[in-house]
């Protein structure tokens, strides 16, 4: 048996060398694309040191420009908006931020420097995994929750998607970590594989019998493979939605997928050495002459590009000849300049592994004989026989999960709608407000995961995923109705001493039920005042429709309501430490010790992002909440964050990429100006708001203040610039004092994800998932009291 496992071993460890790497967004090769940017990068040849070159694939004749030309680099990868790359020894790696480039430069940032020479770095949405040279273990920077920060054990073919990353462990099997680990692990249960390689949410890869296996999302028929003869396939490059790869008798691209599906062939017979994806493009570098060529997933015009780049090299330069099964590179050594060589792809046509020596109590040395032939057949039958039943358990096992995960949850997602008549259009706090146009938004792109997903395990799955995430939740019993009487008493009758506030319709009074529970209490204004009774009406029923619904760690609780005649009341949880605003902006100098520390300032973005998180991608259609500010975010008594006030909420668009026409509603200095100027509501005009709140933590300022000359500044107009040209520390507010070492990288990290969450136009700003992954990342620094290796997001928000 022993003999069996080493012997199975070697044969992967000989196919892992024999096979053309595979690379793609998220795994190391020598050209990388920044996801969601048509920013495309490599690493030049002949030159000393090896420096990388970016050119923009979506420009015509656009000029390379260099990233780091002092430092000499092994390879590249590339994730969401970002590249990050291995130094020539491995003992350090930088990321750059694609998304946020300008004058031909990229903001960049070392994620590492130790003494552990790295290899294979693989980036994906919000992680960074990279194997040791030696290869004991599998690490991960800047990862968000589920993924550990490393896993001991022999890996190979490490690649990382969106939420997920995979590796090929020493015997074959697939390993995967992350949120997104179970779909594709399982689906590679019975596989035994060479090499791997992660799109955005599906796999592919290479087994040691030389299949093309792919796995996980098939939206667009992005994991179903064109038939092909054994080790017919080499080089892979998985996008969002499509899946391309090299033949490798003659080089030439064949691809798959991209929502018409079938396989195409985008650039006739020009070969190439290897190709690399991500989102929608695809490049490869030319066999004849190390070009770079480009092109989309349009199959009918794929709009083949050459990208104005020098030589780049065909392969990672290794300094161990001896990992090289199939010879070296022509004229590798020159390529290195001499330090390194690079392996040269194996042969033309079918590659077999080299056969094994017989051991002597086995391998006959003659054919075998008839009878044997006709056992071994035999015992192939049985075992296609109980591999069948296996299938078919397995496959109704799936179904039934199926049936019982989606068909029932659906009924819950379904349920989180409101119906609701005049309060969905509207509501009062600066303006009237109506919607016309049905229609949603899902969450948009920028750094927002995007691409197709699977009717199933994808779109459901990813919900209950970020769910999880954000947080407990679940769906109370109906609120419940009291009468006038019973919350005056509570409230002795509304006194001026229980007032603690005002919403968006009313007041809002602390009061003490019966039964010892203390409550807020809303109540909307009455009698020959109330101008407006019709749109109070309209938010006491929008938030009565949504609250009465949802439930949620970070979202304040409805306890009950009363309707008698023209009285309008809202019961919640009492907030006991009142609204952020108030700890933030302290009137009679007052200061609230607990929130004069960064680590728990980012604590509580951090809960209020995960509450319109839950908004935004759990209810459906998603729920805008219209006004994200200071005041709307409530401390319970253990300091956890809760959004309130939704008398202004509406439910979005479902279709990605609309908005609802609205009239303007919100608060001066939180609201979009795209929302105000235009219109144009969508998701990201709470994206906006909660920026403006990130700032206004950072700094102390107001949304609106007034500047040393007495002038209305606003804090997007004060920290903005300072955040952009990296001088965080000029704004930060001094009364929480100077962050130590891991806190200024978390604060940094915080500053330009606001910066982001500002940006004029909608479409521009990060998705609510996307924010919660930094804020988690900036919490985690703050909770780091040591370590040489920092955990941060994607963002890279600064430079060295």
């Amino acid at each position: 048996m022993r003999l069996r496992l080493a012997a199975a071993v070697a044969v992967t460890a000989m196919l892992a060398v024999l096979l053309a790497p595979a690379r793609a967004t998220g795994s190391a090769s020598t050209i990388a694309i920044a996801h969601g940017t048509d920013i495309v990068c490599g690493i030049v040849a002949r030159t000393s040191p090896r420096s990388v070159q970016c050119a923009r694939a979506g420009v015509a004749d656009a000029q390379p420009f260099p990233l780091l030309p002092n430092i000499s680099f092994s390879s590249i990868s590339g994730g969401r908006s970002s590249l990050c790359g291995l130094s020539a020894d491995g003992t350090a790696f930088f990321c750059w931020n694609a998304a946020n480039s300008s004058s031909g430069t990229l903001p960049r940032k070392r994620v590492y420097n130790g003494p552990v020479a790295l290899e294979e770095l693989a980036v994906g949405e919000a992680q960074i995994a990279a194997v040791d040279r030696n290869r004991t273990f599998v690490q991960w920077w800047r990862q968000y929750r589920g993924f550990p920060s490393n896993v001991s054990g022999s890996y190979s073919s490490v690649t990382s998607g969106r939420d997920f990353t995979c590796a090929v462990n020493a015997s074959g099997s697939v390993n995967c970590w992350g949120p997104g680990n179970r779909t594709i692990q399982d689906a590679f249960a019975s596989a035994n594989m060479s090499t791997i390689v992660a799109g955005d949410s599906h796999v592919c890869g290479i087994d040691v019998g030389g299949s093309l296996i792919c796995v996980g999302n098939n939206d667009t028929g992005q994991a179903t493979p064109p038939m092909g003869s054994a080790f017919e396939f080499g080089s892979l490059a998985l996008g969002s939605n499509h899946t391309c790869a090299i033949r490798r008798a003659n080089g030439t691209v064949v691809c798959w997928g991209g929502g018409t599906g079938g396989e195409y062939t985008p650039t006739n017979s020009t070969p190439f050495e290897f190709i690399v994806a991500a989102g929608n493009l695809t490049c490869g570098l030319t066999t004849a002459n190390f070009n770079v060529l480009c092109w989309g997933t349009d199959r009918k015009d794929p709009a083949v590009t050459k990208l104005q780049l020098p030589t780049l090299l065909p392969g990672v330069c290794t300094s161990s000849q001896s990992s090289c099964g199939c010879g070296l590179f022509a004229d590798s050594e020159t390529l290195c300049s001499g330090s390194g060589v690079i392996c040269q792809r194996c042969g033309v046509g079918v590659v077999q592994p080299s056969p094994r020596p017989p051991s002597p109590s086995s391998a006959p040395s003659t054919p075998p004989s008839a009878t044997s032939s006709t056992k071994t057949n035999k015992r192939w039958l049985a075992f296609a026989i109980i591999g069948s039943v296996g299938t078919f358990s397995g496959v109704c096992s799936i179904v039934y999960c199926v049936w019982i995960g989606v068909c029932k949850r659906k009924k819950v997602h379904n349920s989180v709608q409101p119906t609701i008549t005049a309060a969905g259009n509207g509501g009062s706090h600066a303006a009237h407000s109506s919607a016309t146009g049905a229609g949603s938004i899902v969450p948009s792109p920028f750094t927002s995961p995007s691409g197709s997903r699977s009717r199933i395990f994808r779109r459901q799955g990813s919900r209950v995923m970020r769910r999880q995430r954000s947080g407990p939740s679940s769906f109370k019993d109906r609120a419940e109705e009291f009468s006038l009487s019973e919350l005056a008493a509570a409230t002795k009758n509304f006194s001026l001493e229980t007032k603690i506030g005002a919403g968006s319709f009313g007041t809002v009074y602390k009061g003490k039920l019966p039964d010892g529970r203390e409550v807020a209490i809303k109540r909307s204004e009455t009698g020959p005042r109330a101008k407006k009774f019709q749109e109070k009406e309209s938010a006491f029923q929008s938030e009565l429709a949504f609250l009465s619904r949802l439930h949620h760690k970070h979202l304040v609780g409805l306890v009950g309501y009363c309707e008698e005649k023209e009285e309008r009341l809202l019961v919640y949880d009492y907030m006991k430490n009142g609204a952020l605003y108030d700890h933030l902006h302290p009137k009679n100098g007052e200061e609230s010790s607990v929130l004069n520390s960064w680590k728990m300032r980012v604590k509580v973005l951090l809960d209020a992002a995960r509450g319109i998180e839950y908004l935004h991608n759990y209810a459906v259609p998603p729920i805008i909440h219209r006004d994200i500010k200071s005041s709307n975010i409530l401390l319970d008594g253990n300091w956890v964050a809760r959004v309130s006030d939704f008398g202004l909420s509406l439910m979005g668009p479902e279709s990605e990429g609309e908005h609802l026409s609205a009239r303007a509603a919100g608060t001066i200095g939180y609201m979009d100006p795209e929302y105000y100027g235009m219109h144009h509501l969508t998701v990201k005009s709470d994206v906006y708001g909660l920026g403006v709140v990130m700032l206004e933590a950072l700094t102390g300022k107001n949304a609106i203040f007034k500047d040393e000359d007495g002038n209305p500044t606003s804090v997007v107009d004060y920290a903005v610039p300072c955040v952009v040209a990296g001088e965080v520390g000029k704004v930060l507010d001094a009364r929480v004092g100077q962050p130590g070492l891991h806190e200024a990288e978390a604060v940094e990290l915080v500053a330009y994800t606001a910066v982001h969450c500002v940006n004029l136009e909608g479409k521009d700003r990060p998705s609510m998932t996307d924010i919660v992954a930094n804020l988690e990342s900036a919490l985690a620094l703050c909770e780091e009291s040591h370590g040489s290796i920092s955990s941060a997001s994607m963002s890279f928000a600064s430079a060295d």
